[in-house]
């Protein structure tokens, strides 16, 4: 295709390279792009999670709240209290010396990309035995030597699921604003650990709505 024959924007070369969220404006300042609640529902229809939860990014609430309409004990943490009813405590996950729970918890959050592995290796540091890290990432997480060597190769995913179709993440929550310009077109998928795994990866793809 030569370049008299693009009729697309910078928004459709975004969406094409799949390049951090696609905004033609900056990058929310703490990376906050919240996530529709859909993720929590698809990851309930394949992996079982624990009754007590840390959401330790929680933002406005999106995942916490659709986590504690099934049943969950959420502790809902963030970096900047975004008015959700239920935020539990201000606070950087990153510098946290000790985990809400006592016993048996799992940890699900959409973390802010730029400190996805940071977020990977503290949730793992925090966990109890056996208990699960499952973070809704970008499929180009798995690519980057610097993530092989210091996360990837000491801690492997349990499990890989995809989405084969896209799930929206808003910059500041503005889902309307979003799905005004067409929605999202990057590839996610939650990405399962569990403390104490040493197995092989596996990849499997979450069923798309009819």
């Amino acid at each position: 295709m030569s370049v008299k024959d693009w009729n697309g924007n910078a928004n459709s070369i975004w969406k094409t390279i799949a390049a951090t969220n696609h905004s033609p404006e900056a990058r929310e300042e703490n990376d906050y792009y919240a996530t529709d609640p859909k993720a929590i529902d698809k990851l309930l229809q394949v992996e079982w999670l624990s009754e007590c939860i840390w959401e330790c990014a929680c933002g406005g609430g999106h995942l916490s709240e659709r986590l504690t309409e099934n049943g969950h004990c959420v502790y809902s943490s963030d970096i900047v209290d975004r008015g959700y009813k239920r935020h539990t405590r201000t606070m950087d996950f990153l510098k946290a010396t000790e985990a809400p729970f006592a016993d048996s918890f799992d940890i699900v959050t959409n973390p802010p990309y730029k400190y996805a592995k940071e977020f990977v290796l503290k949730a793992m540091e925090l966990l109890p035995l056996r208990g699960k890290c499952c973070m809704f990432l970008k499929l180009t997480f798995l690519e980057g030597k610097a993530r092989y060597k210091e996360l990837f190769s000491k801690y492997p995913p349990k499990r890989i699921y995809v989405f084969p179709e896209r799930i929206n993440c808003a910059k500041n929550g503005d889902f309307a604003k979003l799905e005004a310009s067409g929605g999202g077109a990057v590839a996610y998928g939650w990405f399962i650990w569990r403390k104490g795994f040493k197995g092989k990866t596996k990849i499997d793809w979450i069923q798309a709505d009819e």
